[in-house]
C-alpha cells in the first residue's frame, strides 16, 4: 500500500459496550472503525466500555482496517482515564471530541507523548468554537484527521438539519479547506439514513463534492453506499492512466505539456492523476 495514501471511504463508530459489534468489524468492508467511549455509551458504563474496547484493540485481527478509540471530551472525569488506557492499547488513533482550540488539540498530542507513544489524533469539530479555529487545530503536529461532528454541530448552531444540509456548508468547507491546508484528511459526519440508499447516496455525493476524503457511519448497512461514492471510478482510473501515461511521454520528450483527446495537460493533472491510481491501488491492496 501507498504510505501516502490511506483509504478512509466509510469509517464506522462502534459503542465499546457491544462486543459482537466489534467482533463483527473484523469481516466488514470498512477502512477504519472506532470503538466509541463516549455519546454511545452511558456514563456508568463507561469504565467497562473502556476496558473492553481496549482489549479489543490489543486481540487485533482488523486487518488493514485503522482501529482508533473515541475517548471522552477534556471537559469530563472520564478523559484522562479513557487516554491513559488508550494509549497503552495501541491503537491506530485517537479520536478527541468537541476540540475547539489548537491548544486542547496540542495538550492532548503532548499528553499521547508524554505516556511513551506517537499516536495520531483525530480531533473532531463539532462547535462553532471549533469551526472557527479549525485552522489552527489542523495545524497542530501530531494531527492527522478532521472528523466532522455534525449532529453536535447543528445543535450548537441552532440550526435546521434538513436534506441539502444548507445550515452546514459554511463549516463542512472551512474544514476541508483546513485539512488541505495542512495535508490533513478530512471526513463528513455520519447521517441518520439508515433505510433510503439514495438519500445516503446523495448526502455522501455532496461530501465527496465539497472534497472530503470520506464519511464516518454509524451502521453497518450504509457502508455499501458510501464506498460506491468515495471509492475510485474505474472509468476515472482509466483515464488516469492514460493522462500519466501522456504525461510522461511529454517529459521524456522535454515537453512541459501534454495533450490528450485535445485537451491540454500540465502537471497538476499529472499530479491528481498518480493520486488516483494510487488511492485505487491502496484499496485493491487491502
Amino acid at each position: 500500500m501507498n504510505p501516502q495514501i490511506r483509504p478512509r471511504r466509510s469509517v464506522l463508530y462502534m459503542p465499546a459496550t457491544n462486543k459482537r459489534a466489534m467482533d463483527k468489524a473484523r469481516q466488514l468492508d470498512v477502512d477504519a472503525v472506532i470503538f466509541d467511549l463516549e455519546d454511545a455509551v452511558a456514563p456508568e458504563a463507561r469504565a467497562e466500555a473502556r476496558r473492553q474496547a481496549c482489549d479489543q484493540v490489543r486481540e487485533g485481527g482488523y486487518g488493514s482496517r485503522e482501529v482508533l478509540i473515541r475517548i471522552n471530551g477534556t471537559d469530563t472525569p472520564w478523559s484522562d482515564d479513557d487516554l491513559v488506557a488508550a494509549v497503552a492499547a495501541r491503537p491506530d488513533g485517537i479520536v478527541l471530541p468537541k476540540v475547539g482550540t489548537a491548544a486542547s488539540a496540542a495538550a492532548c498530542v503532548a499528553r499521547i507523548r508524554e505516556l511513551g507513544a506517537d499516536i495520531p489524533l483525530w480531533p473532531m469539530i463539532e462547535t462553532p468554537e471549533g469551526v472557527s479555529n479549525v485552522d489552527e487545530i489542523a495545524a497542530v503536529d501530531g494531527v492527522a484527521v478532521l472528523v466532522m461532528g455534525t449532529n453536535d454541530l447543528i445543535k450548537e448552531l441552532r440550526a435546521i438539519n434538513t436534506p441539502d444540509r444548507h445550515a452546514l456548508i459554511y463549516a463542512l468547507s472551512r474544514t476541508v479547506n483546513a485539512a488541505r491546508r495542512y495535508g490533513r484528511d478530512a471526513l463528513d459526519g455520519v447521517s441518520q439514513v439508515l433505510n433510503d440508499p439514495e438519500a445516503l447516496t446523495a448526502v455522501c455525493r455532496q461530501g465527496r463534492e465539497l472534497g472530503f476524503d470520506g464519511k464516518t457511519l454509524v451502521h453497518p448497512a450504509q457502508i455499501g453506499p458510501t464506498n460506491a461514492v468515495f471509492g475510485p471510478d474505474e472509468q476515472a482510473v482509466e483515464q488516469a492512466t492514460r493522462i500519466i501515461q501522456a504525461w510522461e511521454q511529454a517529459e521524456a520528450e522535454g515537453r512541459g505539456v501534454a495533450v490528450l483527446d485535445g485537451k491540454m495537460i500540465e502537471s497538476l493533472h499529472a499530479a491528481e492523476a498518480r493520486r488516483l491510481v494510487a488511492f485505487d491501488q491502496a484499496i485493491k491492496a487491502r
